[in-house]
């Protein structure tokens, strides 16, 4: 495997250059300005750039299927004709969507201790044992959520394909290019994706770094789904060449521990596992397993993103068993170097933290609009040091513009969350042009530390938050 540079120097040689050609120290950062709060306009910060294409801009157009893959997967429905496959496709999506985690061993235990005291104060129960378990069984089954584990048969899998690989190509090249446009000397030249499913994390990865890429390790559990994402490689059949070279596709992670790859995925595949402890260990193996980046990818629901904070929390303050890569983790995105619990969580009314992108649908028989949107959640972990990159606040929901002022809701790097209402007569016209041009899951150019925080608006109360 190719040594690649380490990703310190990486992220100190591009600090945020896009859309110029600059030296790196021209892109000084925007600082909110004691008692003015206004841009410091003196430090060159946006150059000739438009404030359109400011730098904290992340938020792509958007984003179409490519045309092999999605001439591919029309060719599969058609080959292989299922009854009522957009009831199918519906049926899937709403169930993946709503799907919640599996109750520990731990916690259901808990639960029939509390039902077992709480019927005991019955006499009638109390007197018969075998009434009693009845009654805490028959109440365990009204109130626990069943998880059940998904078996991808050749069918279900056509069915996931039908549902899931616009959406989900769409979401993983959203995260990808948080890594392109933030450090663009990048080149990774091996990748692993784990949950592979029908392959869309290869083709995401193939858009952003096809020149670099020369080995991509598809890793699932399902041969049915590793079959199908063969098939879409190659245009559909089961022979002729892959429009994706040097793919490899196995139901097993790699034995050796010694073996590690540039980017390593593992995209809606957390959330299939039966158990914290499955979880655990997966995380730490594919930590294991990253000389550069981890991306993990859910679905933009509560329980996606505790799943991920988790994940994230075990890779920052667990230890490996076996370190052989002794440099430290640290967030990437959604906030650099944000390892605090996450504000979004700790509210009285707890929120997802999640991103949105747009993406144009499969033309499939049963798709009546032409464009979607992805919502998901995502933490991108990267080995080295954060301290040569900048430091801004992250755009956690959509930016509401009105005449004269923006709002603007704000995950610091210092663990908090703002709420700041932008004008231009108290923070500058370039501030103020940058975000009312912003969008959900964008970097305002400014630091807030908390000693100077943006002034916050009086609506600034639950009731908006919410």
């Amino acid at each position: 495997m190719a040594t690649v540079r380490g990703l310190r120097h990486l992220l100190s040689c591009s600090r945020w250059r896009l859309g110029s050609g600059e030296a790196p120290q021209s892109r000084t950062l925007a600082a909110v300005v004691p008692g003015i709060s206004q841009v410091d306009n003196n430090s060159d910060f946006l150059g000739k750039t438009p404030h359109r294409r400011h730098p904290g801009i992340l938020q792509l157009p958007c984003i179409k299927v490519p045309p092999a893959l999605a001439a591919a997967a029309q060719f599969l429905l058609l080959e292989s004709p299922m009854p009522n496959v957009e009831k199918q496709v519906q049926a899937l999506t709403n169930y993946l969507w709503s799907r919640r985690l599996p109750v520990e061993p731990q916690e259901l235990q808990r639960r029939a201790v509390h039902l077992e005291k709480k019927f005991l104060e019955n006499p009638d129960l109390g007197q018969v044992e075998e009434k009693l378990r009845e009654a805490v069984l028959r109440a365990l089954r009204k109130t626990t959520y069943h998880w059940q584990e998904l078996s991808y048969n050749e069918s279900l899998s056509l069915v996931y394909m039908a549902a899931r690989l616009d959406g989900g190509f769409a979401a993983v090249s959203r995260a990808f290019h948080e890594i392109q446009a933030r450090v663009p000397e990048f080149q990774p030249q091996t990748l692993m994706d784990f949950g592979s499913g029908t392959g869309s994390v290869t083709w995401a990865a193939h858009s952003a770094w096809g020149q670099s890429l020369r080995e991509y390790l598809c890793v699932d559990s399902s041969a049915a789904m590793l079959v199908l994402a063969e098939k879409l490689l190659k245009g559909g059949s089961e022979s002729g060449e892959p429009y994706v070279p040097g793919v490899f596709f196995r139901q097993f992670l790699p034995v050796s521990p010694k073996v590690q790859f540039d980017v390593v995925v593992s995209a809606f595949s957390l959330s299939e596992l039966p158990s914290k402890a499955d979880r655990t260990e997966l995380v730490q193996t594919l930590w294991r397993k990253t000389s550069h980046f981890l991306v993990l990818v859910e679905n933009g629901t509560k329980a996606g993103h505790c799943l991920l904070m988790d994940a994230r929390d075990l890779v920052l303050k667990g230890k490996e068993k076996s370190p052989l890569d002794p440099r430290p983790g640290f967030v990437f995105a959604p906030v650099m170097s944000h390892e605090l619990p996450c504000p979004q969580l700790t509210v009285s009314k707890p929120l997802a933290c999640s991103f949105s992108q747009a993406y144009h649908c499969i033309p499939l028989s049963w798709n009546k609009k032409k464009q979607k949107e992805e919502k998901f959640s995502m933490v991108i972990l990267a080995r080295g040091s954060p301290e040569e990159a900048n430091r801004w606040p992250r755009i956690t929901q959509p930016v509401l513009k009105r005449p004269r002022h923006v709002h603007c809701h704000l995950c610091c790097p210092d663990g908090h969350m703002q709420h700041a209402v932008i004008t231009a007569r108290q923070h500058g016209r370039d501030l103020y042009r940058c975000a009312r041009v912003s969008s959900w899951g964008d970097l305002l150019p400014v630091i807030t530390p908390s000693e100077l925080e943006l002034p916050l608006s009086p609506a600034d109360d639950k009731d908006f938050l919410t």
